[in-house]
């Protein structure tokens, strides 16, 4: 790899232009170029939270799209140069683990090391908001090395009907494996890459437990098949305090309900303890959706845990804020529609193809307290356990054959297991029994009357490939640059 500071690597790079290409490089450039002087330290004080700052939260950038569209395969309705995923530590690819969408920041390494290996696509995905980063900017940065897996590849970027969307992978260490960058992005290895991004750390830290010292503003009641969340009807931040896993008492699926909330209010929830548990079948993307019409003032907070896990079969809406540096989270639902800031570690697994889609947070959180708040608000009825009389295991990347049903395309109520290892039961039989639909690999669960059914997710364009395990330019054969959508790519 190159060795200065900011500099590609013009041994593994090489760089194909079609025309369309050209005629639109120094536009996108430019507007890319302008983009990057958004002030990486926000100006959020700390110890405090409110809305998120650039370069987290909100869309930023002079191509925001006016509405965000459920997860699709269409042509990219916008531009976001807001971060999408954050880790302040290690972001690794498990299990059937898809793709990720938007721009994307690890400070430690990044691992791709899929089950039977395939295609991580990052930045552009075939199904998800199809909102990308601005052209030319960095759509991968991170502060270690980047280790994929004999087997496995990245890529990064893709195209629409209407041309290219192309970034950079910025990386401060090493390289091993298969990355695939379509044109014009560059792989540049930068010492300096993840420097920028340590205040974002910090705020990250800071706001998560910011928010999770907020005083509760409703209650949170658990059974065995449907956690209930009640506002106070009047707040415009809805807080609501939880140290039950929100899971079966077996550790199956349950539906998520919030009444009593606001219209336009920021809904917070508070997921205190060491290793709480998220497993649901909530959530589709679909308009009148009650969480998809919520997500972009919906955050899940995990201030103080080691081992935070989000389960399921859904594509689950909202935000997530993980705090402790020292902690590990295991994303393994169909899809993730929302932010991902983790001052730790993040796993991807699952056993289809399970993404992370971008679309953007913009509510107004809770200030930080001097006094500590009242005792938790849950109030568990009188069905469920202090926590699953079968907790998953706080690893479940391990064995991600155990993840939901390895034939995402069957329906949650016959058997719709978490990911991890141990819980085995299906929601409990009181409970609602979803149903899911999963064209293709890719499962895109929701529940019944969600309003219908989603598009499969597909890949990119074809790249240009470069191999850095030291085996330099990789033959670019019948790897055409395609104008096509990304369909159908990934595995």
């Amino acid at each position: 790899m190159g060795q200065g500071t900011g500099t590609p690597d013009h041994r593994t790079t090489a760089v194909r232009r079609e025309p369309a290409t050209r005629r639109r490089r120094t536009v996108r450039v430019a507007v890319a170029t302008v983009v990057a002087a958004l002030p990486l330290a926000a100006v959020l004080t700390v110890g405090s939270a409110a809305p998120l700052a650039p370069p987290l939260g909100a869309c930023t950038g002079p191509d925001c799209p006016a509405t965000w569209p459920p997860p699709n395969n269409g042509d990219f309705p916008g531009r976001d140069a807001s971060i999408n995923v954050f880790t302040g530590g290690n972001y690794t690819v498990t299990g059937r683990a898809a793709e990720a969408e938007g721009k994307i920041v690890t400070l430690g390494n990044l691992t791709v090391e899929k089950n039977g290996g395939g295609i991580y696509n990052m930045g552009v995905v075939g199904v998800g908001s199809r909102v990308v980063p601005p052209n030319g900017s960095d759509f991968v940065t991170t502060g270690g090395n980047v280790d994929v897996v004999t087997g496995n590849s990245i890529l990064i970027g893709g195209s629409d009907s209407r041309g290219p969307a192309f970034g950079n992978l910025r990386h401060a260490g090493s390289v091993t494996g298969t990355v695939s960058i379509d044109p014009t992005g560059q792989a540049i290895q930068d010492p300096n890459a993840a420097a920028p991004y340590q205040t974002v750390l910090t705020q990250i830290e800071e706001i998560s437990d910011c928010v999770g010292k907020a005083t509760a503003t409703g209650t949170v009641d658990i059974s065995s098949s449907q956690a209930t969340f009640t506002g106070d009807g009047t707040s415009l931040k809805q807080v609501f305090n939880v140290t039950q896993n929100l899971a079966s008492p077996s550790g199956g699926q349950i539906g998520l309900v919030f009444n009593n909330i606001p219209a336009g209010a920021t809904v917070v929830v508070n997921m205190l303890g060491d290793s709480p548990i998220i497993n649901t079948y909530t959530g589709t993307g679909l308009a009148g959706d009650q969480t998809t019409d919520m997500r972009s003032k919906l955050m899940y907070n995990f201030p103080t845990a080691t081992s935070a896990q989000i389960l399921g079969s859904a594509q689950f809406q909202g935000s997530v804020l993980a705090g402790n540096p020292g902690g590990t989270t295991t994303i393994a639902q169909p899809g993730m529609n929302g932010r991902v800031y983790l001052a730790g570690n993040l796993i991807h697994t699952g056993t289809g193809g399970y993404e992370i889609h971008s679309y953007p947070f913009d509510g107004d959180l809770p200030d930080c307290q001097t006094t500590p708040s009242p005792s938790p608000s849950t109030s568990p009825s009188s069905s469920p356990s202090s926590s699953p009389s079968s907790s998953p295991s706080s690893s479940p990347s391990s064995s991600p054959s155990s993840s939901p049903s390895s034939s995402p395309s069957s329906s949650p109520s016959s058997s719709p297991s978490s990911p991890s290892s141990s819980p085995s039961a299906s929601p409990s039989s009181s409970g609602p029994a979803p149903t899911s639909h999963h064209p293709s690999e890719h499962p895109t669960s929701h529940h019944p009357g969600g309003g219908g059914e989603l598009p499969s997710t597909g890949a990119g364009n074809a790249p240009v490939v470069f191999g850095l395990a030291g085996v330099g330019l990789l033959g670019l054969g019948g790897l055409a640059v395609l104008a096509a959508r990304r369909r159908g790519r990934h595995s």
